[in-house]
């Protein structure tokens, strides 16, 4: 059995190590804002709910950048599209921190999701095109682990820095993320099967869609479901601590360490596991473990379950997503791969991008229970999960092209 690092260049690990960041920095700075959706709420003398429509546009507009980017990538090479990605998403991140306006807040934040959404198809094409196929199950669970990363990183920069900085200064940290753009024109690479296909004659957006149409709905259903399944486990969560459980910063802080942590974890062991047992066979044993744990995670009492339930949770939702990356390009038409990961992924986030608005809503029906509305959504898309996995089908292993095999 080789070992997932075995046989790389140092290039390929500057490739994985860039996309890895890349999504991160990312996360980290889609998720400062769900840390904040009370204060926003308190300035600008609204309800929690309200705000929650920045999420919402922010999930929404993403398939508009995952396709734009995805099309920019398959054109002109997965490199400077991950570039410009980076740019755009930082500088918008940090004029969010100056919006005059809840309107002009949502706004950015809709603009915010069309630079976002182009970063994952982008960066996971290039990673995987650029790897050993052996290690396509790590790498794949390493990426989707940046995730978590972000959410792990903002977590702690709520809980150091938000009581001197405010909502606004969380946002303005989100500039950092633009200092990445040097290390991805340093020492970054273009993907060798992009290279090796310049010339190759491409098909054009309507031939793509005409030919993988099924193929295509499919996916998008899938990553409806995933979406859901991330975002409904996810979003509101510091907001359902914060306010049912009246617990502070520094406790909601710890709280969502502990559950990042259990996701960094789970993304990369089940990645890792589905090199050797399948992709299906994984996301299905994840779904159906994170069913078990919804007790503990939304109903605990104690500060000390909520928290071993909310590691567990993202253990097995960040699990399933894990094996994501990998299965979504293995399944992917090869002269659509810089645009088909990401964008079925990103429509299925926007179908998903009313569950922030939907948990909202369904608290407020019943009481201001977020423990009630983050359970219902949790165990309905977990058991839509298994019985979508275990319907498709998967291709692992597949040749992407000569360039991906072993140096």
């Amino acid at each position: 059995m080789f070992s997932p690092l075995s046989g790389w260049t140092r290039e390929q690990k500057h490739v994985v190590a860039a996309t890895f960041l890349g999504w991160t920095l990312d996360a980290f700075d889609f998720f400062l804002l769900v840390f904040v959706l009370k204060d926003i709420a308190a300035e600008f003398q609204t309800e929690i709910s309200t705000v929650t429509y920045a999420i919402l546009l922010t999930l929404a507009m993403r398939p508009v950048g995952a396709f734009i980017f995805g099309r920019a990538a398959d054109r002109w090479g997965r490199r400077p599209t991950l570039m410009v990605n980076v740019l755009l998403y930082s500088a918008l991140e940090f004029a969010s921190g100056f919006a005059p306006s809840l309107t002009a807040l949502i706004v950015l934040r809709a603009l915010y999701g069309i630079a976002m959404g182009g970063e994952w198809g982008v960066g996971a094409s290039l990673a995987m095109e650029s790897i050993p196929p052996h290690a396509r199950g790590f790498v794949s669970g390493l990426l989707q682990s940046g995730y978590p990363t972000g959410y792990f990183l903002a977590s702690i920069v709520y809980g150091v820095l938000f009581q001197y900085i405010g909502w606004r200064g969380m946002f303005m940290v989100g500039i950092i993320p633009a200092l990445l753009v040097f290390y991805i024109r340093r020492t970054v690479p273009e993907s060798p099967a992009f290279e090796r296909s310049r010339l190759a004659e491409r098909s054009g957006t309507l031939q793509l869609l005409q030919s993988h149409w099924r193929l295509g709905i499919y996916a998008v259903v899938l990553m409806t479901a995933f979406n859901f399944f991330s975002h409904g486990t996810q979003d509101i969560y510091p907001t359902f601590l914060e306010v049912q459980h009246k617990l502070g910063t520094h406790a909601v802080s710890l709280i969502a360490i502990v559950y990042n942590i259990g996701a960094i974890c789970g993304g990369i062991l089940f990645g890792v596991m589905s090199e050797r047992f399948g992709r299906r066979f994984c996301i299905v044993a994840a779904a159906i473990l994170s069913l078990a744990v919804i007790p503990l995670w939304a109903f605990a009492e104690s500060i000390v379950w909520l928290a071993a339930g909310a590691f567990l949770m993202q253990f097995m939702v960040q699990g399933a997503w894990g094996v994501i990356p990998v299965h979504l390009n293995e399944l992917s038409p090869p002269d659509a791969r810089g645009t088909f990961p990401g964008f079925v992924y990103q429509l299925g986030n926007l179908i998903a991008s009313v569950n922030a608005p939907l948990q909202a809503g369904i608290a407020a029906h019943f009481g201001g229970n977020y423990a009630l509305a983050l359970a219902a959504v949790a165990g309905t898309v977990a058991i839509v999960i298994v019985v979508l996995t275990a319907l498709g089908r998967e291709a692992r292993g597949i040749d992407f092209a000569p360039a991906a095999a072993s140096p």
